[in-house]
């Protein structure tokens, strides 16, 4: 027993230190990312510059650290480099909205958008982070540099990991952002404390006073701009951040602090936004709208299709969801009846449920996209043909596409019309916008062959009783095809959907809204612009996505 007690590693202030800076700068990075997403996205590039931008600072703090250690290494400095941290996320954790405001828009390409950004927040604490590991390996009681330092990186490790695996499975599903800063901003200024003990007066009352300022910040809430009238909800799920708010009569389900769906309170089943009413043409594709039984929606946001569909037709609607906290909210505050015996919902990915189902589908409703997060397995060719073999023999498939339907800003779009004519046989587009701006596009791809015009259709609009009348929607039908010979084919092994969503960041979301049924001239949603029903929420811009 004592040869075993020898073996293991004696608990010293300066592994404390170490373990403590992991859990901390890999928890932060973590957690930038659902600071910063709701401005930049969560491309590739937004997390390639937070990755970079934290084994810059690290790198930094180590370097810095390294030529102060020999002369400076102590236990207190250690401390004074963790409440300085903590003083830090203190003010992320309070003024974070505005820090990001104060450095969007400059002149940078889009990709490099939030390099400021993630530097600004970031790059401060995790450089005074990486002052800790020199330290501790120079008051390492280890025997040897090679033992020391070696010491010092396998429990710095440890911390990251515990770090990455506690902020993603554990923190971000339980508490809002603001709540985890102050757990790591606290654990920091506890470490701190406990490495000083006995204490000393100086350090021990800045530690204390910044302890009080995280409460404070964390309680009190983040200075910026908020949704417009009641905040109902708001949560932290294990997919985005979401929120629900109401004014006017007009509740909306904010995802990563952008609107997603919104909800006529006194008419829960009336298309607020214009862009929903386009759900139903393909009842005006069929050939007989009665052969629509069995509907799928990947996608459920606020359920604005699936209860207008039950309210409609006789069709069974199925509706696939990923984030389960969506579902939960929806049946709350959206007016879902999950017990509706029409309404079958499932709480996973859409394209793994279609993988593993063994239902058939008339129509399939893809409403899964952001303007700045795209799944990319939901547009690529194999998961075309893996939904062209779960419908019927003139079944549709359906997707809500965000992107411009000319212009740079275009590219998205041109992409998926390519990709889905590789596997369909028909491809219709309705843009909501149409031009350069970045809107709705509503694209339908139908396992028929036989093509329909403009006027077929909109004569199917006046004799057939399909609940709406479509008749605008239908004159955006475009007669020709995009120009695809400048964008990819989309494929599991190769699709660039960060790259081609690029151009759209930064530019103007429009969108129309719809009162009383009948659409109202287009509205467009500057970023730092107001509307209607909301105005900027954290000083961000204000967008829409999905339903």
């Amino acid at each position: 027993m004592s040869t075993l007690r020898g073996r293991l590693p004696t608990v010293t202030e300066p592994g404390v230190a170490v373990f403590v800076s992991g859990v901390a700068s890999m928890g932060l990075e973590i957690l930038s990312g659902r600071i910063v997403a709701p401005q930049f996205g969560s491309s590739i590039y937004t997390w390639g510059t937070i990755i970079g931008v934290f084994l810059a600072a690290l790198s930094l703090g180590y370097h810095r650290g390294g030529q102060r250690a020999a002369e400076h290494a102590s236990t207190e400095r250690m401390a004074w480099a963790l409440v300085a941290t903590a003083a830090y996320v203190a003010a992320i954790v309070f003024a974070g909205d505005l820090m990001l405001a104060a450095v969007t828009g400059l002149p940078l390409p889009a990709r490099f958008a939030s390099l400021p950004a993630v530097t600004l927040l970031f790059g401060p604490p995790t450089y005074l982070l990486g002052y800790i590991s020199p330290y501790a390996a120079e008051l390492a009681e280890a025997d040897g540099v090679g033992r020391a330092s070696g010491h010092v990186y396998a429990v710095g490790t440890v911390g990251s990991i515990l770090g990455a695996f506690g902020t993603t499975f554990l923190l971000i599903p339980s508490l809002s952002v603001e709540y985890i800063g102050l757990v790591f901003g606290l654990l920091l200024v506890g470490t701190a404390v406990y490495l000083t003990y006995p204490p000393v007066s100086g350090l021990t009352a800045r530690s204390l006073g910044v302890g009080v300022l995280l409460v404070l910040a964390a309680t009190s809430g983040s200075f910026g701009f908020g949704v417009e009238g009641r905040v109902l909800y708001e949560t932290q799920t294990a997919y985005q951040e979401l929120e629900v708010g109401e004014i006017n009569g007009t509740r909306t389900l904010y995802l990563d602090d952008q609107r997603h769906s919104a909800m006529d309170v006194d008419r829960p089943t009336r298309h607020v936004f214009e862009y929903t009413r386009y759900f139903h043409l393909p009842y005006l594709l069929a050939d007989d709208p009665d052969d629509i039984d069995r509907v799928l929606f990947v996608g459920g946001g606020g359920f604005t299709g699936p209860k207008r569909f039950l309210e409609e037709y006789d069709a069974t609607v199925d509706v696939v969801e990923i984030d389960p906290e969506v579902v939960r909210v929806a049946k709350e505050y959206f007016a879902v009846n999950e017990s509706h015996p029409r309404l079958n919902i499932y709480r996973e990915d859409g394209r793994r449920y279609l993988r593993e189902t063994d239902r058939t589908y008339d129509l399939i409703v893809l409403d899964a996209y952001k303007k700045d997060k795209v799944p990319f397995q939901l547009t690529t060719v194999e998961f075309f043909e893996l939904a062209r073999s779960r419908l019927s023999a003139d079944g549709m498939l359906y997707a809500n596409v965000i992107s411009a339907e000319t212009g740079p800003a275009s590219k998205f779009y041109r992409a998926e019309y390519r990709t889905m004519s590789e596997v369909f046989p028909q491809v219709y587009t309705f843009p909501t916008v149409g031009g350069s701006l970045v809107g709705n596009i509503q694209v339908v791809a139908t396992r028929n062959g036989t093509r329909l015009d403009r006027e077929t259709l909109l004569e199917r609009n006046g004799r057939r009783d399909i609940g709406i009348d479509l008749s605008a929607e239908v004159r955006t039908l475009r007669d020709e095809p995009p120009r695809t010979d400048d964008v990819p084919v989309l494929r599991d092994d190769r699709a660039p959907v960060d790259s081609l969503l690029d151009p759209m960041v930064g530019q103007r979301y429009v969108v129309q809204t719809a009162q009383n049924g009948t659409a109202t001239p287009a509205r467009a949603l500057d970023p730092g612009a107001g509307s209607p029903t909301t105005v900027p929420r954290n000083a961000r811009a204000v967008r829409v996505s999905g339903v």
